[in-house]
């Protein structure tokens, strides 16, 4: 009797336990720890309305480094394009004080989104930080400046200070083509590409610069996000799209 008392004991234990372990799975999808897994790992949950029927962005820009309404228009149309999403993608903007820093690092980066975040994933609505700073990237070299950063599942940052100082002088590409191509680019490595989340159809990763693709005229391509690389990329005024390797990857994850 004791040793069926025991048991019996530890089975209700064992179905407890695998009783809670499904709970904090189920509720790793909402929350504020939903929203901080690496890049590329909610790829399905983007792209597919399987468990969220919703997008939401959440755009927060320093005071006066406010993206083009043009870029965020066509950066809408991007999501539209390639994600399901029936009950829609609203995009919510709003301005923050400088922080004062001269450069940015990531740290820097996830110290301002974790004070000023506010949209978190909801039962059926996926969340989405992005962030327009005021500075550079601390990770600018002699060799290049990087333009913007995927940095987490569903959060990204565009140095937007920087694509000010290439854009809108004589004989250079417009403000809103390149705010464009970088937050597009950089969304691209939050919806899983290029083999960062989206499983490759074909082989198309750049040995060289890996999670990018090596179609030269690809939106996910490695220049996209870096200075003097983009000015050629965007030199007929046109913003890249993303190739069809890349289009049959997010297809295959359950995109459009």
């Amino acid at each position: 009797m004791k040793l069926n008392y025991i048991f019996y004991l530890f089975l209700s234990l064992l179905v407890l336990s695998c009783s809670d372990d499904d709970a904090s799975n189920s509720n790793i999808l909402t929350g504020r720890l939903a929203n901080q897994l690496p890049a590329g790992q909610s790829s399905n949950d983007l792209l597919s309305a399987n468990r969220f029927t919703s997008m939401v962005v959440e755009v927060v820009y320093v005071e006066g480094f406010e993206p083009t309404q043009a870029a965020i228009n066509h950066f809408t149309s991007f999501l539209e394009d390639r994600t399901f999403k029936p009950d829609g993608i609203t995009v919510e903007k709003r301005a923050i004080a400088s922080p004062g820093l001269a450069s940015y690092t990531i740290n820097d980066i996830i110290a301002i989104e974790d004070a000023n975040r506010t949209r978190f994933n909801t039962e059926n609505q996926i969340a989405v930080w992005a962030f327009f700073a005021d500075a550079e990237s601390a990770s600018n070299s002699g060799s290049g400046v990087v333009l913007g950063t995927a940095y987490r599942n569903t959060s990204f940052v565009i140095f937007e200070e920087t694509i000010s100082s290439f854009s809108d002088q004589p004989l250079e590409p417009s403000r809103n083509v390149l705010e464009s191509v970088v937050i597009e680019h950089e969304f691209g490595h939050i919806l899983g590409l290029t083999n960062l989340g989206a499983p490759l159809q074909s082989n198309h990763e750049d040995g060289a610069h890996p999670k990018h693709c090596n179609v030269e005229d690809c939106l996910m391509y490695w220049t996209a996000e870096t200075g003097s690389g983009i000015i050629d990329m965007v030199s007929g005024g046109n913003i890249p799209t993303l190739d069809a390797q890349c289009i049959a990857d997010l297809q295959a994850n359950g995109g459009r």
